[in-house]
């Protein structure tokens, strides 16, 4: 089963939206994350939209970015989520573990929305604690551990003989994130992953990794000086890989939607070479033809949303 895992910015929970017809075929192999990092009208549509094609997702309650890091912010969005979804159990609640949580405080607010529900607990490990068969029980007086997501740059594979084999799930950042847009001129195409292929051999039950975005959280808010976008598609062997289309035009930051047409001019020639087609690349073509600049958000957006639909088709 796939776990993209997403922070709960607007094109990325947009990005789901958009996907929800495709989720709900795929509904036995994929369950999102969704680390929320703000309380917005379209972060609860969103939630909204699985509910109603019976799509399972995990939603952090413990965010570590943005602003819904307190306690008061958090408890006012459990507030809706569990009198908005009342009868609905076909979700998780999720928790990051790190070397700083409070697990006392987060198992009270859990004990209040979820125990005696048939809500289920996703444990995200983004730390190794000596003693953390006890932990998972103190978590367990609330309610039954689904998945155990181990963040495998923070935990190491061999953190998996804790767990029960049938919870266990891999994450992993496989998206090699550059400096600068420009400097993905200098990459052009990019190994992934090929965790779809080995999972189950390798004992989990799943796989996550952070799309073509990455596990750096940064808050948007500049110009760049070159636009990039980033398509996720397979080779002959079923490994995923990214192609990096980048605009020429990368001295100043003027002009961005030139920009945009000069790397979407190579997405549509390397497409129409390979035939390469999804969901978000028929978008990319209108865009082409109509000559339309949707905006930086939109551009990430799509991306999500092909890479979503890659992993899907490999799956």
């Amino acid at each position: 089963m796939y776990f993209p895992y997403l922070r709960g910015k607007q094109f990325e929970l947009i990005a789901l939206k958009e996907l929800i017809g495709l989720l709900a075929k795929n509904n036995n192999k994929v369950s999102p994350i969704i680390e929320p990092v703000k309380d917005s009208s379209t972060l609860k549509t969103t939630i909204q939209g699985l509910v109603s094609k019976n799509i399972n997702f995990n939603i952090v309650v413990n965010p570590k970015v943005g602003d819904m890091q307190k306690d008061r912010d958090i408890l006012e969005f459990l507030t809706f989520l569990t009198k908005g979804l009342a009868g609905y159990s076909n979700f998780q609640m999720a928790v990051i573990l790190n070397e700083k949580e409070n697990h006392k405080t987060i198992i009270n607010i859990l004990n209040k929305f979820i125990a005696g529900t048939k809500i289920g607990l996703t444990l995200i490990h983004n730390a190794e604690f000596e003693n953390i068969g006890k932990i998972v029980k103190e978590y367990e007086t609330v309610t039954k551990v689904k998945y155990n997501v181990l963040h495998l740059r923070k935990t190491g594979k061999r953190y998996y003989r804790n767990f029960d084999l049938g919870t266990v799930v891999e994450l992993d950042d496989c998206f090699s994130s550059q400096e600068k847009n420009a400097d993905y001129k200098l990459v052009e195409e990019s190994n992934f992953s090929e965790e779809h292929l080995y999972y189950k051999q390798d004992g989990f039950v799943g796989f996550s990794d952070f799309l073509t975005i990455g596990d750096i959280y940064a808050v948007s808010g500049f110009l760049p000086y070159a636009v990039a976008i980033h398509i996720s598609y397979s080779n002959s062997s079923k490994k995923i890989k990214i192609r990096h289309f980048v605009s020429d035009s990368n001295d100043d930051t003027s002009d961005i939607a030139g920009k945009f047409k000069e790397a979407l001019d190579k997405l549509i020639a390397w497409c129409n070479t390979t035939k390469f087609k999804t969901q978000a690349i028929d978008s990319f073509f209108d865009m082409h033809k109509t000559g339309h600049f949707p905006g930086l958000g939109t551009v990430k957006k799509l991306s999500i949303m092909n890479h979503i639909e890659v992993v899907l088709r490999l799956i």
